[in-house]
């Protein structure tokens, strides 16, 4: 009889430690879901935040391109650079003389 008594104890015992374990894993699951709830949203937001922001950069950065093409397409090359030093120089020189 004591042998029945003590696995009916031991039973008992271990369907407690499941019983509790299985409440921990649900209110673990429910915790977690809720902070998965929370960061989804901002995930979401931050995603497109970067996307409008890389959008904006992309654009600046165009910009700023195009507008060194055409300064590089108005900028004097070295060779007209050099003639047009020569020419201040003898409009200078005729100046002093005169």
């Amino acid at each position: 009889m004591k042998f029945n008594e003590n696995m009916d104890d031991v039973k008992k015992m271990f369907r407690t430690i499941v019983n509790g374990q299985s409440a921990m894993k649900q209110e673990l699951l429910t915790e977690i879901k809720k902070v998965h709830e929370k960061l989804t949203g901002r995930i979401d937001s931050l995603s497109s935040e970067m996307k409008n922001g890389f959008k904006k950069v992309n654009r600046r950065l165009d910009t700023i391109g195009k507008n060194v093409a055409y300064l590089e397409d108005d900028a004097p090359t070295i060779e007209e650079f050099n003639k047009l030093e020569k020419r201040v120089s003898r409009l200078e020189t005729r100046t002093v003389k005169n």
